[in-house]
């Protein structure tokens, strides 16, 4: 007994450590309390299952002791489970999920398959991998199927949703080869591998699947690498991946897919990302099978575009080829397969002719929207039955014909340019070119975005004129364009941004001249452009070469305000740019004009600014105001007048950006100038009526005092009458005997006989003609300001002094007949006949 109590005290003794140190563990610094360890778990897995489990810590790193597995009364940190063993084990720790995971390894043969059991059950809540690997001969094929839910590949970087993950990959010879990564709720529904497969399974600590979503079925041989089935039920997409992507795709194998696809709905493919690895033999491709081609297999290479708008199940396979050993490159591919209904569009086909037009191309895309996680069928464009993509460029010197595989045409656009160059001045000169959007454009249901004119010309050479149908309205923030449509035109000058603005039908502009080559861009805003195609259209004339980068004419409305404002209007005019507004005032109105700001604003560093307004009128003076001096203040100007805009090189900082608005109003007539008028047309009247009567009376008396007939003038002989000497005291130039009172028709009226024989009977001499041209083509110049002076022009009814100089030599003076007073010796008497023959002539 006595030893017996030895035994026991020594045994005592070898305990008493034991239960210090676990005291000392359990009590030391930051150890959970004793009250903290979980709940117990027991494993067991038969013989026969072929499963190991790992526990094991995740990635954390965690301090010594803090979470650990009580495994037979001790503390470890890993716990592996082999087939035919039991576990029952917990953790000292209340959240294990945190530090530790658990994986599932099952090595299934080639007996006979049918639905993979998640096994073992019971696991504790800790994230879970299941590792399937099928072991099979290379020659054999197996067959994962899914089911409830199908799969969905995603990038092997990305994540799931639900966090749940399958990785399927398979093994040429020895070599592992990623098939994909995949999330639930997918289209893809079966696998098909050739020899091993291995299938893992990630689920989320908090994941209760009590089922693995798959089972195995044994295959004859594919004869590839795989086939992944996807099977839509309705409308959706599906986005796959080649084997080993992002990485390459082993070298000269195949890879196939199979759609199954509703027959009430349509297919498309687009490869979104490819890459081609260097070919040594053979060639990469794709291959389709299409129901219903005559062509089957119809291929294709990656760049090309691929097959849409397809009808009933198809295949697609990729090709690799024989890789250059030292530089074998990559072949990868990642594509999308998009299913929808087709939309009414989609049966209707439009005709787009470009045969006829040169350096011109159009493009319908998508416009941009907010990613969503929703489905939203896309808009595809198809050229033909199949050839479809999600936009479509078509150019010059080709027809199309083209229809529409999307539910929503709005969310479609086009966007076209065409180049317009002018190589010949005197060619171009003779040959004005219309600016307007094709009707084969404007049939199209989707909206047009920007038609793009790019209009060059030699430089310095001649210039541009654009004359709109209708007359335009500029775009200001005080009165805004409303229609469906704009013009926005500005320079197409490498280094030269100059935008003269944004313009709309229904103004008062009635033509742009532009200096250089420039761009014309047609923009829509809102829907409804085919109704309002009718105003659009602009006519392109060549000129001379301008000075000024822009010259606008303006004929105002007499009930609208009309708002100008210089180019550039967000930034600034360039520096040492000169821009004119040629301004039409009705004579029966007078235009009021007022500049929205007392300054220019501009803060020049050489040279001046100015601003200059002249009235095209006769003696018209120029209202000049300098960038250091304030704006006219409104004035009223009853004549077409010009204004003027040039920019100094400015200084950082304040720009010239000028804006002034034109408004008409009737002109008014003065009282006193009314009153006037009438008794200075009375008393004019009065006068030519006492003219009128004076000249009544002279013309009788002369009447009844005719003097001498006179013939036509000889200046080679003697013309005056027989008389007496000393009868006539005066001679020649004293008395009137060279004043004639008839002279010959041809000498009067022959200058009108000029050219109808080739003949003439009078000499040839200049006439005056009055300038006819218009007045006031050329705008105001801003020279130094020392040198500017009014100027006055010439009046067309102002007669110059020096076209007609007076000559005291004037050969002849025509005038009345005077009374002929006779000497009555009888010598000089005019016989009765003859003086009745002059009276005669006289009347």
């Amino acid at each position: 007994m006595g030893g017996g109590a030895a035994a026991a005290a020594a045994g005592a003794g070898r305990l008493l450590p034991l239960l210090l140190l676990l005291l000392a563990g359990l009590l030391r610094p930051g150890a959970p309390a004793p009250g903290g360890r979980g709940p117990e778990f027991d494993i067991f897995l038969p013989l026969e299952s072929n499963i190991t489990v790992f526990i094991k810590r995740g990635t954390e790193t965690l301090p010594t002791n803090f979470c650990n597995i009580i495994f037979q009364k001790r503390r470890q940190y890993t716990l592996v489970i082999k087939p035919g063993e039991r576990a029952i084990f917990s953790f000292d720790c209340p959240e294990p999920q945190k530090y530790y995971v658990l994986e599932v390894l099952k090595n299934i043969g080639i007996c006979p398959f049918g639905e993979v059991p998640l096994q073992p059950s019971r696991l504790p809540a800790l994230n879970r991998t299941f590792i399937w690997d099928v072991k099979a001969s290379p020659k054999t094929g197996l067959e994962l199927q899914f089911f409830n839910p199908r799969l969905r590949q995603i990038h092997p970087n990305h994540t799931c949703p639900d966090l749940v993950t399958y990785h399927i990959s398979g093994s040429i010879e020895k070599t592992a080869v990623n098939i994909g990564t995949f999330c639930s709720n997918g289209t893809v529904s079966r696998i098909k591998m050739q020899g091993r497969v291995s299938l893992t399974l990630y689920l989320p600590w908090n994941e209760n699947r009590n089922f693995s979503g798959f089972n195995i079925t044994n295959r004859s041989s594919i004869k590839r690498l795989c086939i992944i089935e996807s099977v839509f039920e309705g409308e959706g997409s599906a986005t796959l991946m080649s084997a080993n992507y992002p990485k390459g795709f082993p070298e000269d194998e195949l890879m196939s897919w199979q759609f199954v696809i509703p027959p009430h709905l349509r297919a498309s493919v687009s490869f979104l990302q490819y890459n081609l690895s260097n070919c040594e033999k053979k060639e990469e491709r794709v291959e389709y099978y299409i129901p219903g081609s005559l062509t089957n297999p119809e291929v294709f290479q990656l760049g090309d575009e691929q097959p849409g708008n397809m009808a009933g199940n198809f295949n697609l396979s990729l090709q690799g080829c024989d890789q250059d050993s030292q530089n074998p490159g990559i072949l990868r591919l990642l594509f999308q397969v998009l299913v929808q209904h087709p939309k009414n569009e989609g049966n209707k086909v439009y005709t787009v002719d470009l045969t006829h037009e040169k350096t011109m191309w159009m493009t319908i895309e998508p416009k941009p929207v907010k990613m969503s996680r929703h489905f939203v069928p896309a808009c595809l464009i198809c050229e033909g039955s199949r050839k479809c993509s999600p936009n479509l460029t078509m150019i010059s010197g080709h027809k199309y014909n083209i229809s529409f595989l999307c539910d929503d045409m709005t969310r479609l656009w086009i966007f076209a340019e065409k180049t317009i160059s002018c190589l010949d001045s005197g060619y171009c000169s003779k040959k004005p070119y219309q600016l307007l959007v094709s009707s084969d454009i404007i049939q199209l249901p989707v909206q047009l975005r920007d038609y793009t004119w790019k209009l060059l010309v030699p430089k310095d050479k001649i210039s541009l004129q654009l004359t709109p149908t209708h007359k335009l309205q500029q775009h200001t923030h005080e009165k805004n364009c409303r229609t469906t449509f704009s013009y926005m035109l500005a320079t197409a000058v490498l280094g030269h941004n100059l935008h003269f603005g944004s313009f709309c039908p229904g103004g008062s502009i009635e033509k742009i001249q532009v200096k250089t080559n420039i761009s014309v861009v047609l923009r829509t805003f809102l829907p409804g452009f085919a109704k309002e195609s009718v105003k659009q259209g602009m006519t392109v004339t060549y000129i001379h070469s301008l000075k000024d980068e822009g010259i606008f004419t303006v004929t105002p409305n007499s009930t609208d305000k009309v708002y100008l404002q210089t180019p550039n209007w967000d930034r600034g005019l360039p520096p040492l740019t000169s821009v004119s507004w040629n301004i039409s005032v009705p004579s029966n109105q007078v235009a009021h004009l007022t500049f929205t700001k007392e300054r220019m604003g501009v803060s020049c560093e050489t040279g001046r600014a100015y601003m200059i307004i002249q009235e095209q009128k006769a003696k018209a003076e120029e209202i000049v105001s300098r960038d250091d001096e304030l704006l006219p203040k409104p004035r009223d100007l009853h004549h077409n007048f010009w204004v003027n805009v040039s920019n100094c090189s400015p200084m950082n900082g304040k720009q010239l950006d000028l804006q002034f608005c034109v408004s008409l109003t009737p002109r008014k007539t003065d009282m006193m100038v009314i009153i006037l008028a009438v008794v200075g047309g009375g008393a004019t009247l009065l006068f030519a009526l006492g003219l009128l009567i004076f000249y009544a009376k002279k013309s009788k008396k002369n009447k009844d005092n005719k003097g001498p007939a006179v013939g036509i003038y000889n200046g080679n002989i003697n013309t005056q009458m027989p008389r007496q000497p000393g009868k006539f005291q005066k001679g020649r130039k004293d008395n009137d005997s060279h004043v004639y009172a008839i002279i010959d028709d041809t000498m009067v009226y022959g200058h009108l006989l000029n050219g109808s024989n080739g003949s003439s009977t009078s000499p040839n001499v200049d006439v005056y003609r009055p300038f006819q041209g218009p007045m006031g083509d050329i705008p105001p110049s801003p020279p130094p300001i020392s040198n500017r002076i009014s100027t006055r022009k010439l009046e067309p009814e102002d007669t110059p002094s020096f076209l007609f100089p007076e000559s005291d030599g004037e050969p002849y003076t025509f005038s009345h007949p005077k009374k002929v007073e006779l000497k009555g010796n009888g010598e000089n008497d005019i016989p009765l006949l003859e003086k009745k023959e002059l009276e005669d002539v006289m009347e």
